[in-house]
């Protein structure tokens, strides 16, 4: 079928970015807006905004009846959920089917075999992929036989979790029943399921994802990410593709990903994720997110797609438009992201009004952004502002074109993160590329 308007259910930059090709397309855009986003940039770009609810995001982004209601009452063909908020929800899935609504993402069996860690580490297993030792407990005896068998220190994580949360590591058997009710009672509030199981901490670690993209039947790789700057497992710079892997890993990591993608006969775009052990160069699947991520404009840059575009078409029921081999990685994309927090005060959250906003522009220069001088920053949801991403014929041209446009971006009004990436990018051990997930809080303490 030909989709001729989709609801976007989300905010932001995501909801930018999703107008930009659907207008491209010539495909109609509805947004559905909390009573914070009323007048944002993204509500003043699409053709048609609804209200569907109040600003908490329980009331608005996170309603499944509200967000399907708008999209019956607009008479949209289909909903592209973005990233975060509803976007891995098997019911808003199952509700668009009900509804005679094409859901922008996979079906909903994959959804729930995917979303939950546990049932997604069992798929992987099943698929042939490496995994990391661990298990599920049920109480702090079955903890401590896991913890004991897999060896110290652990990583306690939230079966239903992402973005960091829920995911403490323990490195003695004293902290393990505190880490524990702590991480359960953090799931809970964040995702319903205070679930948790437990995996072996790999302290020397990179973050290493694949993007993947499948109609059902047929999946390809789209390259590799490097994804280790991370702040409490919270991603702030990502490259493509990830530097300094051997080669016959980077084909082993590609390989793991698509013989997940054709096991699950996945059918969307999808990131598997995997953690590289600098130790040994063995890699494990961690997870796999069944979205678009925020990160996929590094991918757009070095293959030359429009990840949104790939996704329209397979939800219009299209086989892949490409096969591998049309797939070339050409030189070398960063993002970073730029949020409104102060970074010298533990990152506190800084909402207000953005009082001008200046972008850096060139050659080799994308910015993703819903800001403009004036702009709101909302305290009710998360705090990205813009993301910056810049492209080079190689890593080292990359890196020095970040450099200038985090140089030429200003923001003020709130409290940003701009100094504290280019503090990092000067950074002689972040040059050499490749560095491992550790690295940022040993960079936060130089």
């Amino acid at each position: 079928m030909k989709i001729k308007r989709i609801l976007i259910a989300n905010r932001g930059e995501i909801a930018v970015r999703v107008i930009r090709t659907c207008r491209e397309l010539g495909i109609e855009t509805v947004l559905a807006a909390s009573e914070a986003d009323l007048k944002s940039v993204p509500a003043r770009l699409a053709d048609q905004t609804i209200c569907v609810g109040p600003a908490r995001s329980a009331l608005s982004y996170l309603n499944v009846d509200a967000i399907l209601a708008a999209a019956l009452e607009s008479g949209a063909d289909a909903i592209h959920p973005g990233y975060g908020f509803l976007s891995e929800n098997a019911k808003l899935a199952i509700g668009c089917r009900n509804a005679g609504i094409v859901f922008i993402g996979p079906t909903e069996a994959q959804l729930d075999g995917i979303g939950d860690k546990l049932k997604a580490r069992s798929h992987a297993i099943a698929a042939g992929l490496p995994v990391v030792p661990g298990g599920s407990v049920d109480a702090l005896e079955s903890a401590l036989e896991v913890a004991t068998r897999v060896g110290w220190p652990i990583l306690v994580k939230a079966v239903g979790g992402g973005g960091g949360r829920g995911m403490k590591p323990v490195f003695e058997p004293s902290k393990l029943q505190e880490t524990i009710e702590m991480a359960m009672a953090e799931a809970s509030a964040a995702f319903g399921d205070a679930r948790i199981y437990l995996e072996r901490f790999v302290t020397s670690g990179r973050h290493v994802e694949v993007q993947i993209l499948g109609d059902g039947e047929h999946v390809i790789h789209l390259g590799t990410r490097d994804c280790s700057v991370q702040r409490r497992y919270q991603k702030l710079v990502e490259e493509a593709p990830a530097p300094n892997l051997a080669d016959d890993l980077r084909a082993a990591i590609h390989k793991a990903a698509v013989d997940f993608g054709h096991h699950m006969e996945y059918r969307g775009l999808g990131t598997v994720e995997f953690l590289v052990d600098c130790l040994s160069s063995e890699f494990y699947f961690l997870e796999m997110n069944a979205r678009i991520q925020v990160e996929h404009p590094v991918t757009e840059a070095v293959t030359g797609l429009d990840l949104v575009a790939e996704q329209i078409s397979v939800a219009e029921g299209w086989p892949l438009r490409l096969c591998q081999n049309d797939i070339t990685i050409s030189g070398h994309a960063m993002e970073c992201r730029i949020n409104a927090e102060d970074w010298t005060q533990d990152f506190r959250p800084s909402p207000g009004t953005v009082t001008s906003a200046i972008y850096p522009v060139g050659t080799g220069i994308r910015v993703d952004t819903h800001i403009e001088g004036g702009g709101s920053v909302p305290p009710f949801y998360d705090s990205l502002l813009a993301k910056i991403i810049v492209s080079g014929g190689d890593r080292a041209q990359a890196v020095a074109g970040m450099k200038a446009a985090l140089a030429n971006c200003h923001i003020d009004g709130v409290a940003t993160n701009l100094a504290m990436h280019s503090a990092l990018f000067e950074h002689p051990e972040f040059a050499q590329g490749g560095i491992d997930t550790s690295f940022f809080p040993r960079f936060m303490q130089s």
